[in-house]
């Protein structure tokens, strides 16, 4: 038994700041004190707060150490872990008081969370199975196969009220029940995992497979109990290298314990995962169009009804949900159907976890229960926006989804209110704007990623959404005319109602909830040709103040294109026709006299 344990997070956002050098160095140091049988190094996923990293917690102190750096090492050993005095000029800013360390737990990020998915993420080793067996894990699976029927297992997950966590919310144990029933002498049926997590700015998926992948190894096969399937397909993306090696491992283990394959738990089921690899493709999110990928085809959506619970996968009874879905399965059947619903509000049940980015003070990974205001993700779980800056918008869903303004931050946040301010739950990510973002813009960076996403296979998405982009453009360019707008609104309406999957349904959400929220910014940009914000580029120039320049000639000697002119010691004039606003002259300014008008 070792005395400490330090537990080093290993997901990508650490991995990318160093920790494995970080890993390295403690090994070497702590072998060159001694104690490497009275300290024990465990690499462990996601802590939440990705920003920090790398991020190293001691326990059983529960020291939160975060930048640790390669040189911060030695003296973490030799001072903590050798004399058991905490580095505080390492611990992460909120756990420091003036009576001491306080609790991660109490800290403004972690006190209004609730893990419920992501409880074992920054907990254990997600490569050692035997940890997740220490956490109550496989015990969910045991107990529906050796104590409950199918019927049983399905009526607690309807009871619990989970909704899918991928984007629609539909009912997980509807779907589960309808796959189990329309085709019942089915000779074959098949559990499927969403893994291809393409929204810019998502990472909630990534994350629970590279900190806790046996549950979703253990909730797929009690899916797959529950509706007569013996085969499961974990669909990854192939930009997630970790997520994908620590999937590997974890099959594995779970083959070799018996947990996976023939006769688990002696009960006479049969149920087995593979592992298949997505190239990225965002339209591949979509149900259909990742089943015919799965199936070694272009991942292009096939027209419903017949709806995947009928005829699915390789044409036979299909289910599929995402990562986080799954995640939630071992502990309602654990703790029952009553504890996940006393989470949540009145038709959105449990937690949500989302990827918190953009203009925020805390960038990470956050899980609240269902009904906690957008006020309270922001300011207090978030930390607020950098500068003291004025919060703007939301944009929740990604590409699909749409922004949350100012006026609705305490509307709680569940999947039917966030459908009535016209956006949508998603997937998860959440993208927050400040009064330096220019709304036409957003709209226009997420309209171009679905332009350039979309599988082309219908007209109303693939020329839809680009003759969308181009009014846009024009819009931003200066050239906009204020028939564009309404031209704009008819063009959304018809790409909603007739494009063939969801990819194409939900691209106009942005631009519709954007244009809804602040059509003043849209009407300043075509009838006064500005941009508030001062971010599209041909809406602005740079000017230089004449009472602060000296002259110096810094911000010529750093212009790409010779647009500033001037003497040594005498005013300097930008050439506004030369031009091309890359700002390097504003940064190199020393005496604030270039400003955007």
């Amino acid at each position: 038994m070792f005395r400490s344990h330090v537990l080093i997070c290993g997901g990508t956002g650490c991995h990318a700041s160093g920790s494995d050098g970080i890993i390295d160095a403690l090994t070497k140091e702590i072998n060159k004190e001694g104690l490497e049988k009275e300290v024990g190094v465990v690499k462990t996923g996601c802590f939440g707060l990705c920003a920090l990293g790398p991020i190293m917690v001691v326990y059983p102190e529960g020291s939160f150490y975060s930048a640790v750096k390669e040189g911060d090492i030695p003296e973490i050993v030799s001072e903590h872990l050798l004399k058991g005095r905490v580095v505080k000029r390492l611990l992460y800013r909120e756990t420091v008081t003036e009576d001491g360390v306080k609790s991660l737990n109490n800290t403004a990020f972690y006190k209004k969370q609730k893990r419920v998915a992501l409880r074992n993420c920054g907990v254990i080793n997600p490569e050692c199975i035997d940890e997740y067996i220490g956490e109550d894990g496989y015990q969910a699976l045991g107990k529906v196969l050796t104590e409950m029927s199918p019927e049983q297992v399905i009526k607690i997950i309807l009871d619990s009220g989970l909704r899918g966590r991928g984007g629609a919310g539909f009912p997980t144990g509807r779907k589960w029940d309808l796959a189990r029933k329309l085709v019942p002498d089915a000779d074959q049926k098949y559990v499927c995992c969403n893994a291809d997590e393409g929204d810019p700015g998502a990472f909630m998926d990534r994350s629970v497979l590279e900190g806790d992948p046996h549950v979703v190894i253990e909730a797929m096969a009690i899916a797959g109990y529950a509706i007569g399937a013996s085969q499961g397909y974990i669909y990854v993306r192939a930009e997630y290298p970790i997520a994908v090696k620590r999937l590997r491992i974890a099959i594995g283990q779970a083959r070799e314990y018996g947990l996976l394959g023939k006769d688990i738990f002696g009960s006479g089921f049969n149920f087995d995962l593979d592992i298949r690899l997505g190239a990225g493709a965002f339209v591949c999110g979509e149900e259909t169009a990742l089943m015919v990928s799965i199936e070694g085809n272009r991942g292009e959506p096939r027209p419903r009804p017949p709806f995947p619970a009928e005829k699915g996968l390789f044409g036979k009874p299909t289910i599929l949900n995402n990562v986080e879905t799954y995640a939630n399965v071992p502990q309602i059947i654990l703790k029952g159907a009553e504890w996940f619903a006393s989470m949540g509000t009145e038709k959105s049940k449990g937690t949500k976890v989302f990827a918190l980015g953009g203009k925020i003070n805390n960038t990470g990974l956050v899980e609240v229960p269902m009904g906690t205001t957008m006020r309270e993700v922001v300011y207090e779980i978030g930390g607020g926006i950098p500068g003291g800056k004025k919060f703007k918008a939301a944009q929740t869903g990604g590409p699909s989804g749409g922004c949350i303004s100012a006026e609705n931050l305490d509307i709680p946040i569940d999947y039917d209110n966030l459908t009535a301010i016209g956006s949508m739950m998603g997937s998860g990510g959440l993208i927050v704007m400040d009064e330096d973002n220019c709304m036409v813009d957003m709209a226009k960076f997420f309209l171009e990623f679905t332009v350039d996403e979309s599988c082309g296979k219908c007209t109303p998405c693939r020329i839809g959404t680009r003759r969308l982009y181009e009014k846009l453009e024009k819009i931003t360019s200066g050239n906009g005319e204020m028939k564009d707008l309404d031209e704009i609104q008819t063009l959304c309406g018809y790409i909603k109602n007739n494009s063939l999957c969801g990819l194409g349904q939900t691209a106009p959400n942005p631009v519709l909830s954007m244009l809804a929220n602040f059509r003043e910014e849209y009407v300043q940009h075509v009838r006064d040709k500005k941009c508030a914000a001062k971010v599209c580029t041909k809406l602005f120039k740079y000017s230089i103040i004449e009472e602060k320049c000296k002259g110096c000639t810094a911000c010529a000697r750093v212009c790409p294109v010779q647009a500033i002119s001037g003497a040594v010691k005498e005013k300097h004039v930008i050439d506004s026709n030369k031009c091309i606003k890359c700002g390097a002259c504003v940064e190199k300014c020393k005496f604030g006299a270039i400003v955007k008008g």
